[in-house]
């Protein structure tokens, strides 16, 4: 097991990230545990922290010691609540953005189960990082909550489309427009979320789940994530599969092999390998 600190240097991941200010990153056997480190301001996010979760995402997709990934948040309050865009660029261009699509983004992208641990409230972005999460476990004092609308705000994308998929069209829309706060079991009882523990069980629950998903095909749940993924991002969902999977295999086939030699040959390739 091994702790990466806001104060620590770390080899894993040092070519996207010297330090992490925003969140706690931690490896307990093949499960990653990612946890939003702000919980003095509900967890929400902030611009760096949103650019962590990325870069930190983004890292764990590219080494095969972390088999399943679990985001939490810090303390016993909050899950995340939303998000600050206190201090960036006053403009309507993407520099004054609040980044958190680049957090959905590098989840739906990473190839390997990300399962939500709902630790405390999960409203607005908070609630939207869990939907987006492949299976989602809170505990039984957790709230779920969107709030935009009471504020002025929307997530006209990831937050519905997905939210819609999960617990139908209806309730997508009183969540948006009512802003109703569920409780654990009724988020349970609508299909928001897949699993209610109580409070004092959430982390050793969530890890022998995460330790379950382990053990099962890595390359099979890369391949089913991806499915997942082509139905909402079309041509780029498809590719995850296509390309991040079914491409190095072939790639490594005799039919492959022999296509390249014949083109470096300049002769024709030998149709008796195709297929095998």
């Amino acid at each position: 097991m091994r702790l990466i600190r806001p104060d620590s240097y770390q080899n894993d991941l040092k070519s996207t990230i010297v330090k992490f200010e925003t969140i706690l990153y931690e490896e307990k056997g093949p499960v990653g545990w990612l946890t939003l480190n702000r919980p003095d301001d509900g967890n929400m996010f902030n611009e760096t922290m949103c650019h962590e979760i990325r870069d930190c995402i983004d890292a764990i997709r590219r080494e095969t010691r972390t088999r399943a990934l679990v985001i939490t948040g810090a303390g016993d309050k909050f899950f995340c609540i939303g998000g600050r865009k206190e201090g960036m660029p006053d403009t309507h261009l993407y520099a004054g953005v609040l980044p958190t699509l680049e957090i959905y983004e590098s989840i739906e992208r990473l190839q390997k189960p990300v399962i939500a641990s709902v630790n405390g409230f999960a409203v607005g972005g908070g609630n939207v990082l869990q939907v987006v999460c492949d299976i989602t476990i809170a505990k039984q004092s957790a709230v779920f909550r969107q709030v935009g609308p009471m504020m002025g705000s929307f997530d006209a994308g990831y937050g519905t489309w997905l939210l819609e998929d999960l617990i139908g069209k209806k309730r997508a829309k009183e969540m948006w427009m009512l802003n109703p706060k569920l409780t654990a079991q009724q988020a349970l009882e609508i299909g928001l979320i897949n699993r209610v523990v109580p409070d004092a069980d959430l982390r050793e629950a969530t890890q022998t789940m995460a330790l379950e998903i382990a053990e099962r095909g890595s390359f099979a749940l890369a391949a089913i994530k991806g499915a997942f993924g082509a139905r909402h991002g079309g041509v780029s969902g498809l590719s995850r599969v296509t390309h991040d999977l079914l491409l190095r295999p072939y790639l490594d086939s005799d039919e492959s092999g022999e296509l390249g030699k014949a083109f470096a040959a300049r002769r024709k390739p030998d149709p008796d390998t195709f297929g095998h």
